[in-house]
């Protein structure tokens, strides 16, 4: 154990860990917060707590198998899409029905915080894992675990906090759909089965962020248009 703590990898590994953390768990606390912010404060309370505990119980499946993820082709890719369908979502107004029931709006929110809690949570599993990667051997677990324990109150805490910002400043809603998108780009153009075609074909994509930019932008884009398409409640 003194020899592990003593030794410099461990250290920069756990650097790079909370670091990780700090930009990814930020991300599921935005998407939680978003997914709620139409819900009466009652039903935010408990989408903040599913979408909480969701992204926990989803954090430790992942965690154990979060070193074989980092070599399965395709998941990125199939995870940056879902990210760009969820930001699109959230940009795109409520229908505005009456008729709808508390009930239904409760589970609308917790089945969009579920879908990207585990986009979210995969994405940042695996990014803790790259982290522990360069650990020695025997604190590779140690620090999984230990970044699973930081990214927790982050995200628990940071939902309810981003909440409160997003009533006050609209725009939040937009800026946290964009950032969305620039995470899908920088997951599909960092997957195995694209990434080594992309280093030798297309660094600029990754020098100049032009696939993170163009997620954000995408998303964006389609949000206000479907959102501009879509008709008002008092248009249907």
């Amino acid at each position: 154990m003194t020899e592990m703590l003593s030794a410099p990898e461990f250290w920069i590994g756990l650097l790079k860990i909370i670091w990780v953390n700090l930009l990814l768990s930020g991300d599921n606390a935005v998407v939680i917060a978003l997914a709620s912010r139409s819900l009466p404060p009652q039903q935010q309370k408990k989408a903040i707590f599913w979408g909480s505990a969701a992204a926990i119980i989803l954090r430790i499946i992942l965690t154990v198998f979060a070193v074989a993820l980092l070599t399965l082709p395709y998941l990125k890719l199939v995870g940056g899409l879902l990210l760009i369908w969820i930001g699109v979502q959230l940009l795109t107004p409520d229908d505005g029905d009456d008729n709808i029931h508390s009930s239904d709006n409760l589970m609308t929110a917790i089945r969009t915080i579920l879908v990207a809690d585990l986009v979210m949570s995969l994405d940042n599993v695996l990014a803790v894992a790259a982290a522990a990667d360069t650990a020695p051997e025997a604190a590779k677990l140690p620090l999984l675990i230990i970044g699973l324990a930081i990214s927790i109150p982050i995200v628990i805490f940071g939902s309810t906090i981003v909440l409160h910002l997003m009533e006050r400043f609209p725009m939040i809603i937009s800026f946290g759909a964009a950032l969305l998108g620039w995470i899908a780009g920088e997951m599909m153009v960092d997957d195995p089965a694209v990434k080594a075609w992309v280093h030798d074909n297309a660094a600029w994509m990754h020098s100049f962020r032009v696939a993170a930019i163009f997620g954000a932008a995408l998303v964006v884009a389609i949000g206000m248009y479907l959102g501009r398409r879509k008709p008002g409640p008092h248009e249907a």
